[in-house]
């Protein structure tokens, strides 16, 4: 049995890992800033962390990682993980196990601005994006913060009046064409040497602040290109969540639209289809090989309001 501390333990994508974990028989610490977080609930014990701003989250995680005697953790909060880079020789040393992308692939998927760019110059597919300003970019448009999570503050506008007032009422927005076509999300599990061991795209088919409430597995030659490109582009490793959109016509490029370095808050779904993302992702922090077989999908499992199920089965508090 492997002890395993996962943050952000109030998210989808903590409560689902920490399922996950649960079911193959791990021990598990929940994490998290808010008391009342489900996965704190869920978990075999809970810990209390500061956000990751704040200089004294390092400390905690160091500490909780020798009071608890973790062997892995599992980080499902992006702004976190510069936060454990910070300190990963200490946690090291008292004998956690952290797989995360480079420090620098990070912070290039939490900035808008910094991603817009490294996908320019790798020429990936992704739609015009302009700073703080639409110049240069075509309508219709979507205006959202360099710094933002969750959907929080996206705004999809059609006239020129309406991003005017998008763009004073969003912190330091950025604009992008509004993509056409059905959005997508891939679940993925990147090797260490950038080779990519799993991946389970899925339609979007409804979403809830930013998390996929509705969706069905498939699979796309396509799509699995720009997956690879992406992992390629940014230098990633471990586990990769990426958005985009793809339309029917196949001479339209498939677009990608935002990486999150984590597990996605629709894992449930790739979980369901058969991928043992969550398992390989632990044996491959521990340095254990990663067995490819545990990670095919199969297309066509659809899954409708999943995330109200992982909630309401808990026993009331």
């Amino acid at each position: 049995m492997t002890r395993v501390l996962v943050t952000g333990a109030g998210g989808a994508a903590g409560v689902a890992v920490l399922r996950a974990l649960a079911a193959s028989g791990q021990q598990t610490i929940g994490a998290d800033p808010d008391p009342l977080a489900a996965g704190r609930r869920l978990a075999d014990a809970e810990l209390s962390v500061p956000l990751a701003t704040d200089p004294s989250f390092g400390a905690t995680i160091t500490d909780a990682v020798s009071a608890h005697a973790v062997d892995a953790i599992v980080c499902t909060v992006s702004e976190e993980m510069p936060a454990l880079w910070a300190v990963l020789p200490r946690l090291a040393s008292a004998g956690a196990h952290l797989w995360l992308s480079p420090v620098d692939a990070v912070e290039a998927c939490i900035d808008k601005e910094r991603f817009a760019k490294v996908a320019t110059a790798a020429g990936l597919p992704a739609p015009a994006t302009g700073i703080g300003t639409a110049d240069g970019v075509a309508g219709p448009w979507v205006v959202k913060p360099r710094f933002g999570r969750g959907s929080r503050d996206v705004h999809r506008v059609d006239t020129i009046d309406a991003l005017e007032v998008a763009l004073r009422a969003t912190p330091d927005p950025i604009v992008q064409t509004r993509c056409p076509g059905q959005e997508f999300t891939v679940d993925v599990l990147v090797g260490r040497e950038g080779e990519v061991l799993a991946a389970v795209p899925r339609w979007r088919l409804e979403t809830k602040a930013g998390i996929s409430s509705k969706g069905v597995t498939f699979s796309n030659a396509r799509i699995s290109e720009l997956v690879r490109a992406t992992v390629a582009a940014f230098a990633l490793e471990g586990a990769v969540n990426i958005q985009g959109f793809a339309s029917d016509d196949p001479a339209a490029p498939v677009l990608l639209v935002e990486v999150n370095p984590r597990f996605s808050g629709g894992l449930p779904l790739s979980l369901a289809a058969g991928a043992d993302l969550v398992g390989e992702f632990l044996r491959g922090t521990l340095g254990a090989p990663i067995r490819r077989d545990r990670l095919q999908h199969r297309d066509g499992v659809a899954m409708t309001r999943y995330l109200a199920e992982i909630f309401t089965e808990r026993d009331p508090p």
